[in-house]
């Protein structure tokens, strides 16, 4: 991908509470980490353990903490920003704009649209979708190629949705939502009952709802309710390949990453962390400002503002010193074993 950013844009972008250190008024080409940059580049230190790399990096352009003490090269630029991560983020997302710029309003010739079905004069439908009957389609909305929304949901405005995603019937989907590719929202829940020795299946007749600017990761599932709703809150953000269960209710502004998941009915509250790979069993409630560490397996209900971490997961202040215990058990045990041999030889006659 190919853009140049002229350094006033830049500041443009980022605002006025920066301070500048040192001479590069050229455009910028490209952007690379701190490492890998060249001279054209646009770089950042996000994290303090690469502080090393700034005075060694190749890049035109550093975004830096404002309390970095360190003094550009030549033909270098350093913009000390309070949060550079962020300030680049902003950068990206106006690049972002350009590189894929969005879709004119309109349906694509291809796409099937019941008619009974409402769609937004400023929506963008792309090819080959397939849009139910009495499905509401709002202002600015973009659906890319292969998508399906069933019959009765609604997409609610300025939301994007990217190829081959389902939102299936009757569900609804928040403001600003941008739902990834190949994510499911509304796929039945997982209920069965053992009758006569053989799993009877449970009708799943709820829905899913999801508030304003949330984000579902690529191949994420978000299972509709047995009945009433699985809950999505505002601001909430899910990453890729998370299996959320029926009748789950998840608060805003949560973090979920990679291949969580969720047993059915269990209540998440608000500013919830729950890191990679970790599982959540049903019917629990995770209290507000829980962070749940990677791999944890959570069996009981966490009471807010804990850090918790283990299999099964208990406070992580607990959970380390039980690793740092299990480390010594071999030495623990082979003292034991002396022990016990000195005992021995002690008590024969």
């Amino acid at each position: 991908m190919k853009f140049s950013y002229p350094l006033n844009r830049i500041l443009e972008i980022i605002g006025t509470n920066v301070a500048c250190e040192g001479d590069f008024s050229a455009a910028i080409t490209g952007i690379a980490s701190l490492s890998s940059a060249i001279v054209g580049d646009l770089s950042f230190l996000g994290n303090p353990q690469y502080k090393d790399q700034v005075e060694l990096s190749k890049a035109s352009i550093l975004l830096l903490p404002k309390d970095y003490s360190g003094k550009p090269k030549a033909d270098q630029l350093f913009l000390k920003v309070d949060n550079p991560s962020y300030a680049l983020a902003l950068i990206c997302r106006d690049i972002e704009i350009d590189l894929i710029p969005k879709p004119p309003a309109g349906i694509h010739p291809t796409a099937f649209v019941d008619p009974s079905a409402s769609v937004h004069n400023t929506a963008s439908v792309g090819a080959f979708c397939c849009i139910g009957s009495d499905a509401v389609i709002g202002p600015e909305v973009t659906l890319a190629e292969h998508i399906s929304i069933g019959r009765g949901a609604r997409v609610a405005e300025q939301t994007q949705i990217f190829p081959r995603v389902v939102v299936s019937d009757y569900c609804e989907i928040g403001s600003r939502n941008r739902l990834l590719q190949g994510c499911v929202i509304g796929s039945d829940g997982y209920g069965y009952t053992l009758v006569d020795g053989a799993h009877q299946r449970l009708p799943q007749i709820g829905t899913v709802v999801t508030g304003a600017d949330v984000d579902v990761g690529a191949n994420t599932t978000i299972d509709r309710a047995r009945f009433g709703t699985t809950e999505i809150g505002d601001g909430t953000k899910i990453d890729n390949l998370v299996q959320v269960g029926h009748n789950v209710s998840i608060g805003k502004h949560c973090l979920l990453v990679a291949q969580v998941g969720v047993g059915g009915s269990t209540k998440i509250g608000n500013g919830v962390v729950v890191a990679g790979q970790a599982g959540i069993a049903g019917h629990l409630n995770i209290g507000d400002g829980v962070i749940i560490t990677a791999a944890a397996v959570v069996l009981r209900s966490i009471e807010e503002n804990l850090k918790v971490g283990g299999c099964p997961a208990q406070v992580s202040l607990l959970t380390n010193r039980i690793y740092s215990l299990q480390r010594k058990l071999p030495d623990l045990f082979k003292r034991f074993d002396q022990m016990e041999k000195t005992i021995e030889s002690i008590n024969q006659p």
